[in-house]
């Protein structure tokens, strides 16, 4: 989506590691090409979203993919995206239904409509994507697995700021005072996460979790709650109690009110660990 940061470029490195060990070809050894693609995909805004002022500073973009080695950088136009009278759209209808999807409805169906066009153009044998939005992430899984495209999707851990802030194109949208309470979502996170590894036996339970960390998140200053939930990692599914080799997840979404850009919307997660 462009406004690339030092997330993006953690991406990027990632992608070529794996581009050096192993090959387009499949042959270990064989130097492959690392793709970016820019593109502000309109299909994934609501009516009511920020799309005419979602940050797009395309130069800077292009130093960043020139200082890390980007062998090709692909920036269409919405014209050579979509068709006039384009009538074909990809939709997941289960991970993509809660959580964001929930409270923007038909952001997904644009998510994976763009990706698996994207994927149709580049061809890639493997795609790097952010764990920092880990529902997209399932959703993209979700869909390649589903519609038997030959590619693999690599998770990358989310890339923080010193103070504990994720990475986001959205962050330069904060004013200096939500900017400030902006770390308190993954203090939040990591307070409750605390909370889960500590539980006695499990017996505390996940909605009490989730109580506490509504609490948290609330208290931020100019903080409006999207959602709170504990769900499975891989089906997203809510989940009421902890049991053994359980991968639980507890993802946040809160608008932070922004003094001259109206409310940013930022979005979390944290992997939790279930008491023995």
């Amino acid at each position: 989506m462009g406004a690339l940061h030092k997330g993006h470029a953690a991406l990027i490195r990632r992608a070529k590691r794996l581009a050096t060990a192993k090959g387009s070809n499949g042959k270990q050894g064989k130097k492959g090409s690392v793709v970016v693609s820019v593109f502000v995909n309109p299909m994934q805004f609501g009516p009511k979203e920020d799309l005419s002022r979602y940050p797009r500073p395309f130069a800077e973009d292009v130093a960043l993919c020139k200082r890390e080695g980007v062998d090709l950088l692909f920036h269409p136009a919405p014209s050579e995206m979509y068709a006039a009278d384009a009538s074909v759209a990809v939709t997941e209808s289960s991970l993509s239904s809660g959580l964001c999807g929930a409270s923007r409805p038909g952001h997904f169906d644009g998510v994976c409509t763009v990706v698996s066009m994207l994927f149709n153009v580049i061809r890639p044998d493997i795609a790097v994507f952010g764990e920092k939005d880990w529902q997209q992430l399932a959703v993209i899984r979700r869909m390649v697995r589903d519609l038997k495209i030959p590619v693999k999707i690599i998770g990358h851990p989310t890339v923080r700021e010193e103070d504990g802030l994720a990475l986001s194109s959205r962050n330069r949208l904060l004013s200096p005072d939500a900017r400030r309470v902006a770390p308190r979502i993954y203090q939040a996170l990591l307070a409750m996460a605390m909370e889960a590894e500590a539980a006695d036996g499990g017996r505390t339970s996940l909605a009490r979790l989730r109580q506490l960390l509504r609490k948290d998140l609330a208290a931020i200053p100019g903080a409006e709650i999207d959602y709170v939930e504990i769900v499975d990692e891989t089906t997203l599914a809510p989940l009421k109690r902890f049991f053994p080799g359980v991968n639980a997840r507890a993802l946040v979404a809160v608008r932070l009110s922004s003094v001259g850009t109206g409310p940013v919307r930022l979005i979390d997660n944290i992997s939790l660990k279930s008491p023995l």
